[in-house]
């Protein structure tokens, strides 16, 4: 296997495109890490709050921005994409249509996020269930929910939600769960509602502490970032300004892993230390070196990797979109690890597509004693694996796969790579610079 950086690219069509990774090289370099998915979504949404002009910064070019793009567009915003510069450019002057097409919304589940603007700023919403990867339950009761506790009459009928408000009014809002998305929207919400909203139980993910900032510099008050509990006093109006979107943890979590697994040495530039806390101690407690530098991540091989137990949880703990990376991760260490599924229901079938590639793993639902419990990857290692054809089930699904193929004997053939192009921008190329061998039958579409 030669040690040098190879990417061949062939034409065909998107269906037929898939992803070819040869397994054995160890991976060296550097890489950058790009902006956030999961903050630049939701700043896009956050747009349509003012009828000023907006520029993000440092945003990730991949498929679900320019998604977030087109529906933007559809209720009346101009929006202008540099790709060499990667900043968004957003302009809200009118809003023109309330009702989402079907086919916009469901391009990605972030979408769902407009509605807590467009209540604010046009008093109404109406949309189809929003898309994304199918990993589980993911309902959006909380959301309406806290819609409803701001004064929105909110009616689900059998394909569509219906969200109004003449006037949204500040209230107390706990959530039955600290979720994401839900603590997003019902903030972007309460912005321009009368009077002050406090959310009780709130997310404090990184992504949700720096949308925050940006609705703030955007003329918002917000306090309680970080913190279970949020307090939002209304204003009358917002306006424009810039931000830059902070790094993608998910993304170097990513490539940490792939230096571990191939024993390489990987620096990464464009890290925040204490957002990779979880993913960074895990990897620690397994043998790898990492040491932190101001932006910076370096990684070095681990002599033996031991095996360790990981639930996922609402950050601070460790983050459901990285799980499916680690897996393959845990197929190599020496031992049997344990991996616990708490968030969302459905989000181990990537497994199976990993045992295709001789992984050894055993998914339970129950206990020793039968009690029911949340779903577990018992994965026992080191399992060698190999090339198979095998499939992207979603984003993550299928950057777990690319990492199993890095270290299995012989070509890993993987289909629907697609899904990998709406939460990474330039992926292959990134893990080519550092020294793997893969072949993309396309390019991303």
């Amino acid at each position: 296997m030669s040690a040098s950086a190879e990417i061949i690219r062939t034409e065909t069509t998107v269906a037929e495109r898939v992803l070819k990774v040869r397994g054995g090289n160890r991976l060296s370099g550097e890489v950058k890490i790009g902006g956030a998915k999961n903050a630049a979504l939701k700043a896009m949404a956050a747009c349509l709050l003012t009828d000023e002009d907006m520029h993000l910064h440092n945003m990730p070019m991949i498929s679900d921005v320019f998604a977030m793009k087109a529906l933007l567009e559809v209720f009346g915003a101009q929006v202008a994409i540099d790709e060499a510069r990667k900043v968004v450019s957003v302009r809200a002057a009118e809003i023109v249509r309330t009702e989402a097409p079907a086919e916009h919304f469901s391009a990605t589940r972030a979408s769902v996020v407009v509605a807590g603007p467009m209540l604010a700023r046009a008093g109404e919403i109406s949309f189809a269930g929003p898309g994304g990867d199918q990993i589980g339950s993911r309902p959006i009761d909380i959301h309406l929910d806290g819609f409803r506790r701001l004064g929105a009459k909110v009616v689900e009928e059998e394909t569509m939600v219906v969200a109004r408000a003449s006037a949204l009014v500040g209230t107390l809002i706990y959530l039955d769960y600290p979720t994401h998305t839900g603590t997003e929207n019902i903030m972007m919400a309460a912005c321009l509602a009368q009077g002050t909203t406090m959310i009780a139980n709130a997310c404090a993910e990184p992504e949700v502490i720096w949308l925050g900032e940006l609705l703030n510099r955007m003329g918002a008050r917000i306090s309680g970032l970080g913190t279970p509990t949020i307090v939002i006093e209304g204003v009358g109006k917002l306006h424009g300004t810039s931000m830059i979107c902070i790094p993608d943890r998910l993304e170097a979590g990513t490539f940490a892993i792939a230096s571990v697994i191939t024993g390489g040495e990987v620096r990464l530039e464009g890290v925040i230390e204490p957002h990779m806390l979880p993913v960074s101690e895990k990897l620690r407690q397994m043998g790898a070196e990492i040491w932190f530098r101001p932006n910076r991540m370096l990684l070095r091989p681990a002599g033996s990797l031991r095996p360790v137990k990981i639930q996922t949880l609402p950050f601070p703990g460790f983050p459901t979109d990285q799980q499916a990376t680690m897996l393959p991760l845990l197929t190599q260490a020496n031992g049997t690890s344990e991996l616990q599924e708490r968030v969302y229901e459905d989000r181990l079938r990537h497994a199976h597509e990993l045992m295709k590639m001789g992984a050894s793993v055993d998914i339970l639902h129950q206990d020793a004693n039968g009690n029911p419990v949340f779903p577990t990857a018992r994965v026992h290692g080191p399992s060698r694996l190999h090339g198979a054809r095998v499939s992207a089930l979603d984003i993550r699904a299928g950057v777990s796969l690319v990492l199993a193929g890095l270290v299995a004997d012989g070509e890993t053939v993987i289909a629907n790579v697609g899904h990998i192009d709406r939460g990474y921008a330039n992926f292959v190329e990134k893990l080519a610079s550092l020294g793997a061998d893969l072949e993309d039958t396309g390019n991303p579409g």
